[in-house]
């Protein structure tokens, strides 16, 4: 996306019954069931084909409501104290896409009305040097079947050149070229609000997750031109986001906050060294991912797939287990606003073990604790921290099982797939904020990694995943890893 691309908020004044865009004509976003009653058709043998500008006349109804409707748009946007009207129509034509879109080149003027005076007739100053005429380009979209217009387009200077009054239309390839950046990014966001079924309460709410899309974009487009490994960043889920909302609402503080840690003991070293690669999904130990929702509670998930995968190497059996028993019984921690996994094993100690999923599900949000000891199907004895050192956690990981690992998520908002290697600078080790279960690690195409299972569902990353690279302590990935202990 060209980073100079200028944001109008007339551009999306209508987002909320938008049209397909140029990019996907499939259908608008917002509908009432059912198909759309038909539009009405022009006379007869003055119909366009689909998709072909046409000219047109200046008694045409619908150039008319397309005038009144940009000469209303831009008098709304604009400062001036005097109402300004349309006093000469240069050029107009329409296009018969999902509904018709106006290109008028105009020439707007100042009238002797105010805007406060809400006259029904407003005259236009009889000396020219106070007209102050604009020649402007307007694009409108209207869905007669809908009622609805939307403004495209404005683009306007002031009437200097006087071989102007002799053209039917205004050069402006600066504007084409924006025009088209615009319906390009206009496109990209619908096709990210239908993919994950997004939807905004207001036009205003609209606007604003359309700039926030645009920046979230230059963003993700800075991480791929610097990353240092094969991943590839972009459209998520999470793209109508602030990075601050994000962290908010899916990451954990907490982790970051040392002086909060409880210290763990330390593992013993793992008997032989890491093999070249290994993976806990090709054994039976990992369930399939889960999706922690609106919640920031993903140090539960982390200790509890930790969990999960201890008790299947000492029992055999892979039981998905209870993140929500630890959201509303683990008092040491704070639910949806995060947690410390050496916290969540000690409170799992003391409750005396962990329900099945199924017995006590998860609902993404702080109740009442509700643990009953009878419906117990797994406990710990204890936990310990592994070393920091990225091969011995490969060796331990290799020899135990699946760790509870944290790391800087900062890259992951924009992760779509491949090895990520952030740059320090994106992805500070210090400054770990999310909490996931480390289940394997190996190499693609000579680029090492570690493969990472997430909780936000399996429509993030590669089906669930997060892959990062291995052997320079990436985004933190050492500084806390641990795990339970079943005897």
């Amino acid at each position: 996306m060209a980073a100079a691309l200028r944001f109008n908020p007339l551009l999306f004044l209508a987002l909320a019954v938008s049209v397909a865009l140029g990019i996907d004509l499939q259908r608008p976003l917002f509908v009432p069931p059912g198909p759309p009653p038909p539009a009405p058709r022009p006379q007869q043998g003055t119909e366009p084909a689909p998709g072909v500008p046409v000219g047109l006349q200046d008694s045409d109804p619908g150039l008319r409501k397309a005038l009144q409707f940009a000469e209303q748009r831009y008098n709304r946007g604009s400062n001036a104290l005097h109402l300004r009207r349309v006093s000469r129509l240069i050029s107009a034509t329409k296009q018969v896409v999902k509904g018709v879109r106006y290109s008028l080149t105009v020439e707007l003027s100042n009238t002797q009305c105010k805007k406060s005076a809400m006259l029904r007739t407003c005259d236009f100053y009889p000396e020219a040097h106070k007209l102050k005429t604009e020649v402007c380009l307007f694009e409108v979209w209207d869905i007669p079947w809908e009622g609805t217009s939307t403004l495209l387009k404005q683009k306007c200077e002031p009437k200097m050149d006087p071989e102007l009054e002799e053209t039917n239309k205004i050069q402006d390839w600066s504007a084409q070229a924006e025009e088209v950046e615009s319906m390009k990014l206009l496109g990209q966001f619908k096709e990210f609000m239908v993919k994950y079924n997004k939807g905004y309460s207001t036009q205003e709410e609209a606007d604003r997750r359309l700039k926030i899309f645009h920046e979230n974009l230059k963003t993700a487009e800075k991480l791929q031109s610097l990353d240092q490994g094969s991943a590839e960043y972009g459209v998520t889920k999470f793209s109508d986001l602030t990075v601050e909302e994000f962290r908010s609402v899916y990451l954990n503080p907490l982790l970051s906050q040392w002086t909060q840690h409880r210290q763990l003991k330390r593992a013993p070293p793992a008997a032989q060294p890491a093999p070249d690669s290994w993976d806990w999904r090709e054994h039976g130990a990992v369930n399939p991912v889960k999706n922690q929702g609106m919640c920031g509670s993903c140090w539960a998930f982390s200790v509890i797939g930790n969990i999960e995968g201890q008790w299947f190497l000492k029992n055999g059996s892979l039981i998905s287990l209870s993140e929500q028993e630890l959201v509303d019984c683990d008092g040491l921690d704070q639910a949806c606003r995060g947690g410390l996994p050496s916290n969540a094993y000690e409170a799992l100690e003391k409750l005396g073990g962990v329900e099945t999923e199924s017995d006590y599900s998860y609902t993404g949000h702080k109740q009442k604790c509700d643990f009953t000891s009878g419906k117990v199907v797994a406990y710990i004895n204890s936990s310990v921290e592994i070393d920091k050192d990225e091969k011995e956690i490969a060796a331990w990981l290799a020899e135990h099982g699946p760790l509870s690992v944290a790391l800087n998520a900062f890259a992951m908002q924009f992760y779509r797939k491949g090895v990520s290697h952030p740059l320090k600078i994106f992805c500070n080790p210090w400054m770990i904020d999310h909490a996931v279960l480390l289940v394997g690690y190996g190499a693609r195409k000579g680029v090492p990694f570690w493969a990472i299972k997430n909780s936000w569902g399996e429509d993030y990353g590669e089906q669930g995943y997060y892959y990062l690279y291995r052997g320079s302590n990436a985004c933190g990935i050492n500084k806390m890893a641990s795990s339970a202990v079943v005897n």
